[in-house]
């Protein structure tokens, strides 16, 4: 049932197209059949939770923040940017908290955001967060690792509904590089 939908919502948008409507009408149209979908406008939602995208600093080493291929962008892995400049650094389970490293997890994904708009030019082209990796710089005895990446998962939901929901690995790491506390990667299916 839930893939009936989207399949009428593309029979109407080819019925009015086909029907010479002019754009304006196909453009309430499509506004009003997002609406009724359920799909939301990303930007609209990051600036209602008061989130601004950063510029993306450049790679630290040889490699490139993002590739794509096809339908798919698989992101390189970011860290905890502060928006003062820096990173969220130390280890959990011995220099941060699992709520300091919950919140590190949702900086490294509005990183993540800028990085993706970066790469496809426009987030509401995003048609599903397919797949994040989340190491956390940890103790050895420390196991709450899927609690601090769910600061990323948590933001991705919000910014995206249903889209937003991945599979997910939440591992622990000896180090991660310049002792940052969390490096999340993920992939993306995009139109």
């Amino acid at each position: 049932m839930k893939y009936l939908l989207p399949f009428f919502m593309l029979l109407l948008t080819v019925g009015l197209s086909s029907c010479g409507a002019d754009s304006s009408d196909k453009s309430d149209s499509t506004e009003v059949i997002k609406a009724q979908v359920g799909d939301q406008d990303v930007e609209a939602k990051l600036k209602e939770l008061g989130i601004t995208l950063p510029a993306v600093p450049p790679p630290v080493a040889n490699y490139v923040n993002s590739v794509r291929t096809g339908n798919l962008v698989f992101m390189a892995g970011k860290g905890p940017n502060r928006p003062e400049g820096g990173y969220i650094t130390g280890k959990l389970g011995q220099d941060l908290t699992v709520e300091q490293g919950y919140e590190a997890a949702r900086l490294a994904a509005i990183i993540q955001l800028a990085a993706l708009k970066a790469e496809v030019g426009d987030l509401n082209k995003v048609k599903r967060i397919v797949k994040v990796l989340g190491m956390v710089n940890a103790v050895p005895d420390f196991t709450d690792h899927p609690e601090v990446i769910n600061g990323f998962s948590d933001l991705m939901v919000e910014v995206f509904g249903d889209k937003g929901k991945h599979a997910r690995a939440a591992v622990g790491m000896g180090s991660l590089p310049r002792n940052i506390a969390v490096e999340i990667e993920m992939i993306v299916e995009v139109e």
